[in-house]
């Protein structure tokens, strides 16, 4: 199963653009910091990670601020040049 729950902040949002079949799409960066507790023992964890919605939800996030802390969820894909991991973003708390 490939999904991802991650709340996170806001930190970047690129314009609207639109797919070649015409879907509106959106770039964002979201950030993450939590303490975790891993063997035992806590971990303090911040990641920011690249996200992109694809469809209707677009019109909700270009409406965050940034900075704004909420509930993403969505699963994790492969960047257009091969290189990394991108958050597809399909849900919003």
């Amino acid at each position: 199963m490939n999904r991802l729950v991650l709340t996170a902040q806001l930190a970047e949002r690129g314009a609207v653009r639109y797919t070649p079949a015409g879907l509106p799409a959106l770039d964002l960066s979201l950030k993450h910091e939590s303490e975790v507790t891993q063997d035992g023992q806590p971990r303090r964890v911040s990641v920011e990670i690249k996200a992109r919605a694809i469809g209707a939800i677009t019109q909700r996030l270009a409406g965050l601020e940034i900075g704004s802390s909420h509930g993403f969820a969505g699963f994790l894909g492969s960047q257009r040049n091969g290189r990394g991991v991108v958050f597809h973003v399909t849900e919003l708390d």
